[in-house]
């Protein structure tokens, strides 16, 4: 599939077949992530990948993500991002090192989407969700943004 191809077919999923994805097809989509641009390669991106169902109900029960179909998706992954990957700003110029990982990680994330849907495997972006919460309960370092 090309890539004007994965573009045109993606879909926001939001109910998911009862079938589970293989760790090669999850390594699949993480690899395309971390093959996108990023500021001076610096790769701040970080990818949680959730499959079991205790995880998801220990979310679910401390109200994680308001899209409740989230939690029967056969696999959540956690998008974080680490604005100390950079080792320099630069004075003078407005971009901060943490919007400057922000910006990489949609970046990669897109790269994740679009490998998925070539995949045929479905996805949906969820911005819903308790930031500082889901930190706490998956033991997500302090220093790293969940921005979405």
């Amino acid at each position: 599939m090309d890539v004007k191809k994965a573009i045109e077919l993606r879909r926001s999923i939001r109910k998911y077949q009862d079938k589970q994805v293989s760790d090669d097809l999850v390594n699949e989509v993480i690899d395309a992530a971390r093959l996108a641009p990023s500021g001076n390669n610096t790769q701040p991106s970080r990818y949680l990948v959730i499959k079991d169902d205790e995880t998801k109900k220990r979310l679910k029960d401390a109200d994680i993500i308001r899209d409740k179909w989230v939690y029967d998706a056969p696999v959540i992954i956690v998008c974080c991002t680490d604005p100390d990957s950079f080792t320099k700003s630069v004075e003078g110029w407005d971009d901060s090192n943490k919007s400057r990982a922000i910006r990489d990680l949609a970046i990669a994330s897109s790269y994740l989407v679009l490998q998925a849907t070539e995949l045929k495997l479905g996805t949906c972006y969820c911005g819903w969700i308790k930031k500082e919460k889901i930190k706490e309960i998956l033991n997500i370092p302090q220093k790293l943004i969940v921005p979405y």
